[in-house]
């Protein structure tokens, strides 16, 4: 029988670097984000590099502990509201964030994106 690459005496894996690569601009572009401002998911792929993925920002941003000083509350959905499905206590938190910034939120987590986008410059 045929040995897997993970099976093969004296062979190590290691996993590839663009997860961490992703992760890390990610990270960089949300730490640019002004108070008072607001980028989407989409936005910030774009401005990381890595424009086809959106989501990803999303389980990045997601998977942050809690009491960082990441201004991960700036960014929203594309459509102009902050996502709340399974995650109803972060949509508050992160609605009263931007409310604190100055930034209308309705309950349901509506808000004017277009008129507090952050054009990506510092």
């Amino acid at each position: 029988m045929a040995r897997g690459p993970a099976e093969r005496p004296g062979r190590r894996l290691e996993a590839p670097s663009a997860p961490r690569d992703f992760r890390t601009a990610v990270l960089a572009v949300v730490a640019r984000i002004p108070e008072g401002r607001l980028a989407s998911y989409g936005q910030v792929a774009l401005l990381a590099g890595f424009p086809q993925r959106p989501r990803q920002v999303g389980m990045v941003l997601s998977g942050l502990p809690e009491g960082t000083d990441l201004p991960w509350h700036r960014v929203v959905n594309t459509r102009g509201y902050v996502p709340s499905r399974g995650r109803w206590w972060g949509a508050m938190e992160q609605i009263g964030r931007l409310r604190e910034e100055g930034i209308a939120v309705d309950d349901q987590g509506n808000l004017d994106l277009e008129a507090h986008r952050w054009d990506g410059e510092d």
